[in-house]
This record gives structure tokens, C-alpha cells and sequence, in this order.
């Protein structure tokens, strides 16, 4: 599975962050999340908590899902 990439975050004055995915914003945190959020980007893989916390990472089934029927009839 590749390592997420192109995620940073945004720190600002009344305590929210904002986590940017390719120059969009991709979420908004406030109170108790953004400091548990901010705890976990200093404790690990800050790329891969900003990918865990917006839902935008692999889970690994993707090879499985696109050979599932629902798939087969449209584009590729």
C-alpha cells in the first residue's frame, strides 16, 4: 500500500485546525478534536494521521472491489 502524500494542516488563533488535502480543505477540527488530533500528528506518521482523520487512505481491498460485478459494466 503507497504512503499517503500531499496532506498539511493549518493551525489558527481561536483554536480550529484545518487539514488540506492537495490544496483543499479536506476537514475542520475544533475543541477537544483538534487537540487530540494535534497530539496524534506529534506522536506518529503525520502524514498518515491527516489521511486516517479526513477518511482519504487505502484500506486495501481496492484490487477485490474492482473485479466485483457492480463494476464490470461501466468504464474502467
Amino acid at each position: 500500500m503507497p504512503r499517503p502524500e500531499g496532506f498539511s494542516y493549518r493551525r489558527f488563533d481561536d483554536g480550529r485546525v484545518e487539514i488540506v488535502h492537495r490544496g483543499r480543505a479536506a476537514a475542520t477540527l475544533r475543541g477537544d478534536r483538534a487537540a487530540k488530533f494535534l497530539a496524534a500528528v506529534e506522536a506518529g506518521d503525520a502524514q498518515m494521521v491527516m489521511a486516517r482523520w479526513t477518511g482519504a487512505y487505502k484500506f486495501g481491498n481496492e484490487r477485490t472491489a474492482r473485479s466485483h460485478p457492480r463494476h464490470q459494466g461501466g468504464r474502467r
